[in-house]
């Protein structure tokens, strides 16, 4: 008897079901008993290419060299269990392989709890740099299109002149910018917005990471990249908007 993953069994089968089919590994005959959903890739390596056999069938002198276990899982029914269990085990291996009482365990142990200790260190990493990263993002970008309006007034000084000698206030011309401004901001915050939904996306089909972006996030970025047009265009506009009519007419 066998189990396969998702991708050994469309493989070996071609499509068909696979429950009670026979194959061959290592030329030995197994009755497929069933299929593991498919778990998808990590890093681009197929998660679902895998075969389980029983610890005493023919195929582990192919697998396992004699009288050597890579590694063993156990499942207790409560976390006192589980710590005894742990005690038991770490007993029986340091008594097996001839530990001395000051020397080290040459063998590791591991728990969902160390598990989920580790990845919650990693989030608080990524939780600790991510804001960082975010304010230089957004600090670059907001110099960016602070050049981009300085620019733009540069370029539209006779516009501007001519503006207000046909009787534009001062506030017209400073509230045009700021809205030129806050729609180029928030056309770049939304397109950044619909990457990181497909970057989400992708990374989802293609690994069994969980990758996902919460509703909340994509207002609070469309608001951030709005907040920073609004910022970056105060100067420009302002410069704008105290420019002589009579001046900027001149302007070549």
């Amino acid at each position: 008897m066998i189990v396969l993953g998702y991708d050994l069994a469309a493989k070996l089968l071609e499509g068909q079901d696979a429950i009670d089919r026979e194959v061959r590994i290592f030329d030995l005959p197994y009755r497929v008993i069933g299929v593991v959903e498919r778990q998808g890739n990590l890093l681009g390596i197929s998660l679902d290419k895998f075969a389980v056999a029983p610890a005493s069938s023919p195929v582990k002198r192919w697998v396992n060299p004699p009288r050597v276990i890579d590694a063993l899982a156990v499942k207790a029914a409560s976390q006192d269990q589980m710590r005894e269990a742990m005690a038991q085990a770490e007993a029986i291996m340091r008594s097996r392989r001839h530990l001395r009482p000051t020397d080290a365990d040459n063998f590791a142990m591991e728990t969902a709890d160390e598990v989920l200790d580790f990845w919650g260190k990693i989030s608080k990493v990524l939780f600790l740099a991510l804001p960082g990263l975010v304010a230089v993002s957004l600090v670059v970008g907001g110099i960016v299109i602070m050049n981009i309006m300085l620019m733009a007034v540069a370029e539209r000084t006779r516009e501007i002149g001519l503006r207000k000698s046909l009787g534009a206030r001062r506030t017209d011309i400073l509230r045009q910018f700021l809205v030129e401004a806050t729609t180029l901001s928030t056309i770049g915050a939304a397109i950044g917005v619909v990457t990181g939904i497909a970057l989400a996306t992708l990374i989802a089909a293609v690994t069994p990471l969980p990758a996902s972006v919460a509703p909340w996030s994509v207002v609070v970025g469309v608001a951030l990249g709005a907040g920073v047009g609004v910022a970056a265009g105060v100067y420009p506009a302002s410069r704008a908007a105290r420019l002589d009519p009579i001046a900027a007419l001149r302007q070549e």
